[in-house]
């Protein structure tokens, strides 16, 4: 066989993988947003969606977003972030949103979301759902409100941020809103695609290594040694899923403590997917600035903080049980 035919060969190969993994991965969003779709455009035309939106408004106003959004991080925190996305492109076109709000918005989405699958990995590698339950949801409403106040305080990303998604008629007119709603799916299932893409190209030019250099020289001082902290910078980098595995490899050899699985996971429950979940949230508006830096920094400082005060409180028991 000449190169030549070798090449087309594994070109032709690569793509059919290409296609491979955005099908799969789209097949469970399809499933998803279509009946979300369907669903919200009943409750459109029944008048439920503004009565839905009154009982999530408290906690999205706290955090400087319309109530509707609300439904989005529902969405998000039982199902995946890609689901989440399919009910943005539904809800998020109709409100006028501001780059500032999208990025807020983002921002909890990435620090909590697909609760049942991950708190259920971080469960299985040795450390308690409901603390690690708890940061996370409450780690993404802070951060998500100190966010939108320093968004209002130094005037940033206040300008209407781009349409990605075509807006679906809100009542009546169905042809229309099928035919939205198709370009929509089509276009996710393109920002599907293309981040796979760059996902290999990340591997293949050595981004994945730059930030496992970047962060882990930080890492022994959130109370992890070297066996901890290597595996924690692959999860925060790949996901959940691929670090909880290691993690859950590791605890079962015995090398890791209790107390460092479980600052791996909080560390890593609040910062992971730095690249596939960022890039995607960065597609529908989300500004880097405080999808990526933004939450790579919250999430440090408040894992460094509560590891201190998880070792003081220890400390303290200690002594007690020693009588001093």
């Amino acid at each position: 066989m000449s190169d030549k035919n070798r090449d087309k060969k594994e070109w032709k190969k690569l793509l059919i993988e290409l296609i491979r993994e955005t099908w799969l991965t789209s097949w469970e969003l399809i499933r998803i947003l279509i009946p979300v779709a369907i669903v919200t455009k009943v409750l459109a035309d029944l008048g439920l969606i503004s009565f839905l939106s009154t009982l999530l408004e408290p906690l999205m106003l706290f955090l400087g977003l319309p109530g509707e959004l609300g439904l989005v991080w529902a969405t998000a925190l039982f199902s995946s972030l890609y689901s989440g996305v399919a009910v943005f492109s539904v809800i998020a076109p109709d409100l006028g949103l501001t780059g500032a709000q999208v990025t807020v918005l983002c921002s909890v989405m990435l620090i909590a979301h697909s609760l049942p699958v991950e708190l259920s990995v971080s469960t299985r590698a040795g450390a308690k759902l409901i603390p690690i339950g708890i940061i996370r949801v409450v780690g993404a409403i802070v951060y998500g409100y100190l966010l939108n106040k320093v968004c209002l305080v130094f005037d940033l990303w206040q300008e209407p941020s781009p349409v990605l998604f075509k807006a679906t008629a809100a009542t009546g007119d169905y042809l229309t809103w099928a035919l939205n709603l198709m370009q929509n799916l089509c276009l996710i299932i393109l920002i599907i695609f293309c981040i796979i893409i760059l996902m290999r190209l990340f591997k293949l030019v050595g981004l994945l290594g730059f930030f496992e250099r970047m962060l882990a020289p930080f890492l022994p001082h959130f109370g992890m040694g070297p066996q901890a902290a290597p595996i924690t910078v692959v999860g925060m980098i790949m996901g959940i899923g691929y670090g909880g595995a290691l993690i859950i490899r590791e605890t079962a050899t015995g090398k890791l403590a209790k107390d460092e699985v479980f600052n791996s996971m909080i560390l890593m429950g609040l910062c992971h997917g730095l690249l596939e979940d960022t890039l995607l949230m960065a597609v529908i508006g989300g500004k880097f600035a405080g999808i990526l830096w933004g939450r790579i920094l919250f999430s440090l400082i408040v894992t460094y903080l509560l590891v201190q005060l998880l070792i003081t409180l220890k400390r303290r028991r200690t002594r007690v049980d020693q009588g001093l």
